[in-house]
């Protein structure tokens, strides 16, 4: 870890560190609807969203036209500023221009997971309480089976797109029925909020992060200034109750270009996606890249794309393979996009640094104590910044424990709960994280650190280090194993994970207990959801125990599956 020392390289890390601050100065300060409106005046008739699994596109004048009729349908129903609306809705065309709508109405968004069960809709809806909901007709009847159901959700509070059953509004007749004329002047103002965007939730029930215009208007307008070049042909498919597609889509529109939406993430056909819709930018996940090669892979249009967590190998043969640079970056949906690699730093592209401080972002990092760490020591990353969220909704004491008074007066630090180290340059490593530490002995083991050596195994697909209670040590480090497509379960055996592991990690780092699983359950950001690996009564049944390799459990021959479903 550290700079580099080529002559120069300091003088051109501080170069660009003040252009980053010299962007700030260009940047628009403006509502999402007042956007909408700004974009469809300067793009017009080009093309600004294309559902193509669907067979639906339309305009930049198209959207703003729809989104207005949109907004007066829901405020023929009573909509009005403040007031949270619930949206159930997979990828289609009518999902970014309801968002664009309650923007022009200064309602608040309430993202539904269209995955969740009838109690988890039930919790989202009445923390949030909101008063209308927009749900899919695929959905209704599971978001109707909410028990309890919130007193401010009867039928006729809901909105259904295709198949709406009887008590509820038809979507599409009120829409055709609005004009697609201006919205009146509602007093949205930019520091409004904008959404109620409720976060994973690996452990325990989600929080609401309370996020204004602003927010979504600085996270766009850092993402297109993350590129090299304007992307023109952008590429999206996570779902849209997530936040990664609501900033690519201001992204786009900043760029004046076109937003291709795919169903959903699909680690079989995203690359095909890629090259099918000739996509020039696009946040490429990780599992993603471990996908059989093709001949034609060099062929894409990819120019560059947005990577979070890379390993510097992964970064290495994606470039050897689509001849695109990974573009490094942290963020989180507290915070946005709070670093970045510029452009101008490709050097630093395999270096598995995010790299600085982002527009409109300073960070530090602090230990337990909260005392700032000299560069090369691991602490706890802080960010302060203009418009980070607002805090979380219906929760005083998370606000408490997420946010530290500034010594100099200045805006609030927001703990991330990730751990970082800082070279003698400003550029940032995320090591681990908080919350997701093993703590062996005396010892803190950074699940991260563990998984990144046990993924440079050529036939790991993917893998999970949990925690398992120990009485002697507290806690012992168990490793679970994803392995790639087609190989068998003994084409990887414990005893040579064990071999590679002792090789690279320090004893106490080293997994004790080794698993297999088919697929990991995911939460829709596709990160593992470990909580469901650590549930178990007897975590180590499924194990063959390092300790005791002569006496195999169950694991002996390596038929192992992981609880959960696996996100598409």
């Amino acid at each position: 870890m550290g700079g580099r020392a080529e002559p120069g390289f300091a003088a051109k890390v501080a170069a660009e560190k003040a252009r980053t601050r010299a962007l700030e100065a260009g940047y628009l300060t403006t509502t999402i609807g007042a956007f909408v409106s700004h974009c469809a005046r300067n793009h017009g008739d080009r093309l600004l969203f294309d559902v193509f699994s669907r067979g639906e596109t339309i305009t930049y004048a198209g959207a703003d036209r729809r989104s207005n009729r949109i907004a007066h349908a829901l405020a023929g129903l009573g909509v009005r500023k403040g007031d949270r609306v619930a949206v159930m809705l997979p990828n289609r065309l009518d999902y970014p221009l309801v968002w664009f709508a309650l923007a022009k109405l200064g309602a608040v968004h309430v993202p539904v997971n269209t995955r969740y069960t009838p109690r988890e809709i039930a919790y989202v809806t009445s923390d949030s309480g909101a008063s209308l909901a927009v749900v899919d007709g695929a959905f209704v009847k599971t978001f109707r089976e909410m028990e309890p159901r919130p007193a401010a959700l009867p039928d006729d509070r809901i909105v259904v797109l295709d198949g709406a059953p009887a008590g509820c509004h038809d979507f599409e007749a009120l829409v055709s029925a609005s004009p697609d004329t201006s919205i009146p002047d509602r007093g949205v103002m930019p520091d409004d909020l904008m959404n109620i965007q409720y976060t994973s939730g690996t452990t325990g029930f989600p929080k609401g992060c309370m996020l204004s215009h602003d927010y979504w208007m600085l996270t766009g307008q850092t993402a297109f200034h993350w590129d090299a070049v304007p992307a023109e042909r952008l590429l999206t498919a996570q779902p849209f109750f997530y936040m990664d597609p609501q900033w690519q889509s201001l992204k786009t529109m900043v760029a004046g270009g076109t937003l291709f939406i795919a169903p959903q993430l699909s680690g079989t056909r995203y690359i095909g996606w890629l090259k099918a819709t000739r996509a020039d930018w696009c946040q490429f996940p990780i599992l993603m890249t471990r996908q059989p090669e093709a001949p034609d892979d060099g062929q894409t249009a990819l120019r560059q794309t947005a990577s979070f967590g890379w390993d510097p190998e992964t970064c290495r043969a994606f470039r050897r393979r689509f001849g695109a640079l990974a573009r490094e970056g942290f963020g989180m949906t507290e915070i946005g996009l709070a670093t970045w690699m510029t452009p101008a730093m490709d050097e630093m592209y395999d270096s598995g640094s995010v790299g600085f401080d982002a527009p409109f972002r300073e960070t530090t990092i602090r230990d337990a104590e909260g005392r700032p760490v000299v560069p090369g020591e691991r602490g706890e990353l802080w960010v302060r910044g203009r418009s980070l969220l607002k805090g979380y909704w219906n929760r005083p004491e998370a606000n408490v424990e997420s946010f530290r008074t500034a010594e100099d007066g200045g805006l609030p630090w927001f703990r991330t709960g990730d751990l970082f180290e800082a070279d003698e340059h400003g550029f940032l490593w995320l090591v681990g994280r908080l919350k997701d530490m093993i703590r062996r002995s005396s010892e803190n083991i950074a699940a991260r650190e563990v998984e990144a050596v046990v993924r440079e195994l050529d036939a790991v697909e993917d893998c999970a280090a949990v925690p398992v209670p120990d009485p002697r040590r507290g806690e012992e480090v168990k490793i679970l194993i994803q392995l790639k497509g087609g190989l068998p379960r003994g084409a990887l055996s414990p005893e040579a994970v064990l071999a590679h592991c002792r090789t690279r990690l320090a004893t106490f780092k080293v997994p004790r207990f080794y698993a297999y699983v088919d697929s990991f359950p995911r939460t829709v950001s596709n990160k593992i959801e470990k909580r469901e690996l650590i549930s178990s009564d007897d975590p180590t049944a499924d194990s063959w125990d390092a300790e005791s390799p002569h006496a195999l459990t169950t694991a002996s021959d390596h038929q192992l599956t992981a609880k959960g479903p696996e996100s598409k």
